[in-house]
């Protein structure tokens, strides 16, 4: 039996991905002029966020929101703060590519409660409360059993904004590429993650990430039994923006390489 919070998440995401369906012709339709296509993408990243708010604040008015589009800056304290990405993946959006997902958590004392990524397109529906496994559409995923790195796949994303890690990246990339199974970039950190909670890929590194892209993946992923950390090692995944995670094996394998191929100082 879900708790009523995991229940509102659930109603929360899927208000949102119904405001996010109904861009969805408006956005294919467009031009791809830059200005035109972000203002469009921005336009449907607030009505979605407004629609999540809303359930969630109706359900847990005194609860804190981190959101996005509205977070102004803020930072998470002990208190039961819910964690909100309302569209993650929206440059796939704007290209109609789909691949893009409503991420939302619930953290209190600065721990996840209760972790959902909602796939828009594909409607799957990944869900996590600590201590009580995750779920994939209800149904229990575990992380993959693989542990040789050769068979391997691994998630990333690759940088975009904060370039200052660029080529300490690009030597991990080049060992991913030359050690593992293959290499896998879709564009949507939480749907990322999720893929590594029921054993699609085997491990996911990236770096760069906001609290909203990590806040549910992580607790997934942890509650599939696999293990999420910053770069260090370190429980700093959250608000560190490096993140790497994966099944135990990988997750060390992962671990090693940025140890050994990034400076010390970008860790």
């Amino acid at each position: 039996m879900s708790s009523t919070e995991l229940q509102i998440a659930v109603e929360a995401a899927r208000a949102g991905a119904n405001v996010i369906s109904a861009y969805t012709d408006r956005s294919r339709a467009q031009s791809f002029e830059l200005k035109g296509r972000h203002d469009l993408v921005t336009e449907a990243d607030v009505a979605s966020e407004k629609a999540i708010k809303s359930v969630i604040s109706h359900a847990f008015p005194d609860d804190v929101m981190l959101a996005e589009e509205s977070h102004g800056g803020a930072e998470l304290t002990d208190e039961r703060t819910w964690i909100i990405d309302p569209i993650d993946g929206t440059t796939n959006f704007a290209h109609g590519v789909p691949f893009y997902a409503v991420s939302i958590a619930l953290w209190k004392n600065k721990q996840p409660e209760v972790g959902l990524v909602l796939g828009v397109v594909q409607d799957e529906l990944f869900t996590a409360e600590r201590g009580n496994g995750a779920f994939l559409n209800n149904k229990p995923i575990r992380v993959s059993e693989t542990s040789e790195k050769s068979e391997a796949l691994i998630g990333t994303g690759f940088p975009y904004r904060d370039l200052s890690v660029l080529n300490d990246y690009m030597k991990v990339f080049d060992v991913m590429m030359r050690e593992t199974h293959g290499v896998r970039r879709p564009g949507s950190a939480a749907y990322d993650m999720a893929y590594v909670a029921c054993g699609r890929y085997d491990g996911f590194y990236e770096y760069a990430l906001a609290p909203w892209d990590v806040a549910a993946g992580g607790l997934i992923i942890r509650e599939a039994g696999g293990v999420v950390t910053d770069w260090k090692g370190k429980e700093n995944w959250l608000s560190g923006k490096r993140i790497t995670a994966g099944n135990p094996h990988i997750h060390a394998y992962l671990q090693s390489v940025l140890q050994r191929e990034v400076h010390p100082d970008l860790l």
